[in-house]
Formats: structure tokens, C-alpha cells, sequence
């Protein structure tokens, strides 16, 4: 398959991110770093939009979360057992799964080749910087990025980072804290102004916790079906990360993430009077990133972690922010917008 070389490296990057910045496009159109299901996808502002996502090298420094998965049987092996239990499933004695995480592994500045839509154009105003919502990719805005750019604006949109189409094949801890350090590493290797900063859904709280951390950075906020209340992950932060049921709960709920009739479901709740053909091929755009190899992990990762809890930092957001709602929002209720904290912002 004929194939094109692209560079691309910000001002100053080291000689080892130089070399990492190269990737390839396929005869197709695509980077050839999407899975290759992006194909498959009937819709042309998607596919429009999956053709510009590049991969830029961001320096950080990283912590590898080495996670570690345990089969354990409860009967002592024999020779031959495994092909007794492929002929005959009911021999097998129950399994029990244990996941645990290894101390984080600490590198300095190392480079993450981050997935993202760069601007055609450069405005004199301050960029427009989109982010997007839990377990999901810059492909969000396929129909929006364009409108954007028409109206000249410098519109660039970001995965952030554990979703997405970024190579996290050595995969860094994907906490709340790396997300953040990898966004404003991105930030300042790249956009360098303070920007309009777009949150939707769980992006709201990327968007909140980076402007209170960085508020040199951010010029604006614009909060879209904002998820901001949800106290992080939940129980899954309490459980002992070796214990066999913390595994088991964080596994399945990963698997369940992945799940066409799960997506397709959520795809059902957000949008009103699409067809199933165009319903199931938006679903195919919301999960394309899953199919990356890495994904699975990054997201238990995050999970694991304790995730967003962003309620106290509310009133502390000290940007001008505008704050959007549908008014048949089926996920997130639009009475959240009227809530005091919000007011105050």
C-alpha cells in the first residue's frame, strides 16, 4: 500500500521527539496509526475529520502504571489439563481474576505521541480548543470542528490523554494528574496563547481542573452538558487493587465500555430521530479508539484511580464561562445548570 510521510515537531523539541514525529498515510486518506475499522465508517464529517488527526510528539514527564493480571485456579495443574478443559469446558474448576498495579515507574521527559486536529488556519484571536468526553476522541466534533473553521476560527480539538488515538503503547499512568501535566505540556509546546477552552460532558471537568491548575492557559470556559458532580470513580477507588473482586468489578465494567449494544444504547439516549444505519454507524465513531490495543488498560487505569471530582474546584474557576445545556438531555439533567455553584461562575 503506497504510503506518505508526514513530519510535524514543535519549535525546540529534542532529537529523540523528532524522530518519533513521523507517521504515515494510507492510499485511503487515514494515519495509518487508526485501527482499521476507521474504513468501515459511513459518515463523511467523520471520515473528513479522521483523515486530519495527527499524532504530535508532547514531552512529559511519565510514570508507568504496569498493570498485572492473575488467572488464578483454584486446582493444582496437571500435564494435559488445558486440552482436557478446551474438550470438555465443564472440567475446568472456577477462575478467579486478580488485577493489580505495580508502583508507579518515574521517567523524565519522555514523549507521548499525541493524537489531535491542528488548525488550518492561525487567527490573531485566541484559539479554540475542544475537548471531549469521558472514554471518547476528537472525532466528538466532526460536525462541529468544521462550522468552527469556517467562522475563522483557530479551532484545534485534543484527545486527551488514555482516550483517543494517542500511542500510549508504553502505557504512562493515566490519572487525573497526568492528564492535566500531558494537556499543558501540549499547551505550551504547541498553542503557546491562552484559549477557549470547550468541555462537554466529563470534558467539563478536564476543563475545570485545568484551568484551576493553569489559569494562565485558559482564556474562557464554555461547559457543555457539564458532568461535574459525580465524586470521581466511586467504590472502585476503595477497593484493594489486589483483592479478586476489585478485578472482577473493574474488568467487567471496562468490557461492558467497550460493548457495541452498550454504545449503541448511549447513542439511542443522545440523539433524537436518527435511523438504526445511522445510529450504528455513529456508534462504530464513538468506539473506534477501543480497538487500539492499549486502550483496555488506560482505562482501568483511570478508573482505578479514582477518576474527576471537581465539586470543590468549581468556585474556583475564576475565567468568564459559558454554560450550554440540551434542553432533552437523556444522560445529564439540565437542572444541573441552574445549581448555585454554577451561577457563581
Amino acid at each position: 500500500m503506497l504510503a506518505l510521510t508526514v513530519a510535524s515537531a514543535p519549535t525546540g523539541a529534542t532529537t529523540k521527539c523528532r524522530s518519533l514525529s513521523d507517521f504515515r498515510v494510507s492510499a485511503t486518506g487515514f494515519p495509518s496509526f487508526l485501527p482499521k475499522e476507521v474504513e468501515r465508517i459511513k459518515d463523511p464529517f467523520a471520515r473528513n475529520l479522521a483523515q486530519r488527526i495527527e499524532r504530535l510528539p508532547v514531552q512529559v514527564n511519565l510514570s508507568l502504571s504496569l498493570i498485572f493480571i492473575f488467572f488464578l485456579s483454584h486446582e493444582r495443574p496437571t500435564p494435559g489439563a488445558h486440552k482436557r478443559h478446551a474438550e470438555r469446558p465443564e472440567m475446568a474448576r472456577p477462575t478467579t481474576i486478580i488485577a493489580t498495579t505495580s508502583p508507579q515507574i518515574s521517567f523524565s521527559e519522555k514523549c507521548i505521541m499525541s493524537s489531535c486536529v491542528k488548525p488550518l488556519i492561525r487567527s490573531e484571536t485566541n484559539p479554540v480548543v475542544l475537548l471531549h468526553g469521558f472514554d471518547s476522541s476528537c472525532l466528538e466534533w466532526r460536525c462541529t470542528y468544521p462550522l468552527l473553521e469556517e467562522a475563522g476560527l483557530e479551532t484545534w480539538a485534543l484527545d486527551v490523554l488514555g482516550w483517543g488515538f494517542s500511542d500510549l503503547e508504553r502505557l504512562p499512568s493515566c490519572n487525573v494528574k497526568t492528564k492535566r501535566d500531558h494537556l499543558f505540556q501540549l499547551w505550551k509546546s504547541y498553542i503557546k496563547r491562552p484559549m477557549i477552552l470547550v468541555g462537554p460532558s466529563l470534558g467539563a471537568a478536564v476543563a475545570i481542573d485545568f484551568a484551576v491548575n493553569h489559569s494562565e492557559a485558559v482564556e474562557k470556559l464554555i461547559l457543555i452538558d457539564a458532568s461535574v458532580y459525580a465524586e470521581g470513580t466511586g467504590n472502585l477507588t476503595k477497593l484493594p487493587r489486589t483483592v479478586a473482586y476489585a478485578g472482577v468489578s473493574v474488568f467487567i465494567y471496562v468490557s461492558l465500555l467497550k460493548s457495541l449494544p452498550l454504545r449503541l444504547y448511549a447513542s439511542f439516549l443522545a440523539f433524537n430521530s436518527i435511523s438504526f444505519t445511522t445510529s450504528l454507524d455513529w456508534t462504530n465513531v464513538g468506539r473506534l479508539h477501543c480497538l487500539l490495543p492499549w486502550w483496555e488498560d488506560a482505562t482501568v487505569d483511570f478508573m482505578i484511580s479514582g477518576g474527576y471530582n471537581v465539586c470543590t474546584q468549581i468556585k474556583q474557576v475564576k475565567q468568564e464561562t459559558l454554560i450550554i445545556w440540551g434542553e432533552d438531555d437523556n444522560i445529564i439533567s439540565n437542572k444541573l445548570a441552574v445549581v448555585s455553584s454554577f451561577l457563581e461562575l
